[in-house]
Formats: structure tokens, C-alpha cells, sequence
């Protein structure tokens, strides 16, 4: 009995090391397909980046340019990007507060290294 031991160890890790991760990402695959909606960005397993504009049960329209859509199986979605938020335009910036920033972290460093001399 005691030589079964490592051969059942064995699969024990096996299982845990191999199948489960394999059944949790499955998982969520599919719960990615279920989620899918029109206005959706999404990745298809070939790369092709695009906006869902219909769905027809397991037939999806992706539109890939302006007026250019593809027919495609909702297996062959990939991932689903996450909307991102635009980004607030730069803060403009004086020249005079560039000026006044690069002379403070001069003075800055200058001070670092003078209480690095000093200990």
C-alpha cells in the first residue's frame, strides 16, 4: 500500500497544478461570451481588435473600420477591453513654472548632497 502513496501524491499535484487552473479559465471564458453586448471593444483569437454592433445567438457582427464589419462566432472572442475613460487633456505650463521647478530640484539635490557630506 505504502508504494501507491507517491503515485497518488503524484496525481494529487498533477490535478491541482494543471486541471484546475485550466477549469477556472474556462470558466471565465465562457462567462466573458455570455457577458458580451452591442458596444463591446473585444480582441477575436486572431487579433482582429473591434465593436460589437450585433448579436444573433451565437453569430456576432464586429465592426473592424468605419463601415467595414465581419460576421464571426462568439468562440472566436478572445478578451473584452475594458472602456477607458479619455484622459483630461495636459495642464498647460509657464515656461517661467518650468523654470522655477527645475531650479528647486537643483537646490534640492545640491542640499541632499551636502547632508550626505556632512554625516
Amino acid at each position: 500500500m505504502a508504494q501507491f502513496l507517491p503515485i497518488v501524491v503524484l496525481g494529487a499535484l498533477m490535478y491541482v497544478a494543471l486541471i484546475l487552473p485550466q477549469q477556472r479559465k474556462t470558466k471565465e471564458h465562457r462567462a466573458l461570451l455570455a457577458s458580451l453586448q452591442e458596444g463591446d471593444e473585444v480582441v477575436l483569437s486572431s487579433g482582429i481588435h473591434g465593436f460589437v454592433q450585433a448579436i444573433d445567438g451565437n453569430i456576432l457582427w464586429i465592426e473592424v473600420a468605419d463601415r467595414v464589419e465581419l460576421k464571426v462566432d462568439r468562440s472566436a472572442i478572445a478578451t473584452k477591453l475594458r472602456a477607458e475613460e479619455p484622459e483630461p487633456p495636459p495642464a498647460k505650463v509657464d515656461k517661467a513654472d518650468k523654470a522655477d521647478k527645475a531650479a528647486k530640484d537643483r537646490a534640492d539635490d545640491t542640499t541632499d548632497k551636502a547632508d550626505k557630506a556632512d554625516s
